[in-house]
């Protein structure tokens, strides 16, 4: 019996997952609607919504013997439906509830591991307790504030230090670049960094600069010299550029040795620049994902630059 790994694309971007599997030289061996089932153990893709390692297939007598085989697996479980959809809601149903309300910013992820299944015929489904995100399918909501930030791209630096990096300590220095509106400068400012600097060509809102321990250098991000600045905490990017000049800016600060962590951004035009992405990926120890909150866009980050 074959073995799957399963990647959900994110909706509108199954091309874009299509493409990294072909990249990877992975064969598609079945696509259930945005459900995409390679053989084989296979790592996590960077445009995949969710993976779901070790999909096992299940044969089920019923409603009741699917939930009974899914509850004896685990506990939660996140359906994604391509058929029979009222037969595998019913299922769904019958298996134990978890809380899939907004979160606060730096919630506690759960403990729980979150399972997939799918019910591929009315007597057959696939099931994987071995998932990529703890959250359902890989979806996540914030309690969002509708007052301070100026921009909802705010919510992908929360997603960032709720997810990937919990445990960032606050203190230090940390720096925004190409800022305006300011939804960075204010997630850096409540974490309570002892100094944000931040940086664009244009201001930012002033409610934001009114919070205070904020330096607004009103300049081209490109034109920094690391050697203007004393050791930095986190360098953080959303700025709308090319991936090969944000590359350039990163590799500058990189080789100062002045910056122990980075979460930037990587925005496309049209299609994605997949020869600079890579590139991206050839700083040892980096990752890049394609968060919730994101759009046509990735973010790449590093951790520990200098340990």
């Amino acid at each position: 019996m074959s073995i799957y790994t399963g990647y959900l694309a994110i909706h509108n971007f199954e091309s874009e997952l299509e493409r990294e599997l072909e990249l990877k030289g992975l064969k598609i061996a079945k696509k259930c609607d945005r459900l995409y089932l390679v053989e084989g153990d296979h790592p996590q893709m960077i445009w995949a919504q969710m993976t779901a390692f070790e999909l096992e297939t299940i044969a089920i007598a019923s409603i009741n013997d699917g939930a009974k085989k899914l509850k004896a697996l685990g506990r939660n479980w996140g359906l994604f439906t391509v058929a029979h959809h009222r037969r595998a809601q019913l299922i769904q149903d019958e298996l134990p509830k978890f809380n899939n309300k907004p979160i606060p910013f730096r919630h506690p992820l759960p403990t729980s591991p979150m399972g997939f299944w799918t019910l591929l015929e009315p007597d057959q489904m696939i099931a994987s307790t071995k998932t990529t995100s703890p959250f359902a399918l890989g979806e996540m909501d914030f309690q969002e504030n509708k007052t301070m930030p100026p921009s909802r791209a705010y919510l992908k630096l929360w997603e960032f230090f709720t997810v990937y990096a919990p445990e960032a300590i606050t203190g230090g220095a940390s720096i925004d670049v190409g800022s305006c509106p300011g939804g960075w400068t204010w997630v850096l400012r409540t974490l309570e960094f002892d100094k944000v600097i931040s940086v664009d060509k244009a201001p930012i809102e002033e409610r934001i600069m009114d919070l205070g321990r904020i330096e607004f250098k009103q300049e081209s991000a490109f034109g920094l010299d690391p050697k203007d600045f004393g050791e930095i905490d986190w360098f953080c990017s959303d700025i709308i550029c090319y991936p090969e000049r944000l590359l350039n800016l990163v590799k500058r600060f990189l080789e100062s040795s002045k910056v122990k962590n980075f979460v930037c951004t990587i925005k496309y035009q049209s299609e994605v620049d997949w020869e600079n992405t890579l590139k991206f990926l050839e700083i040892p120890n980096s990752r890049i994902v394609h968060l919730h909150h994101n759009k046509h866009e990735v973010t790449w980050f590093l951790k520990g630059a200098n340990s």
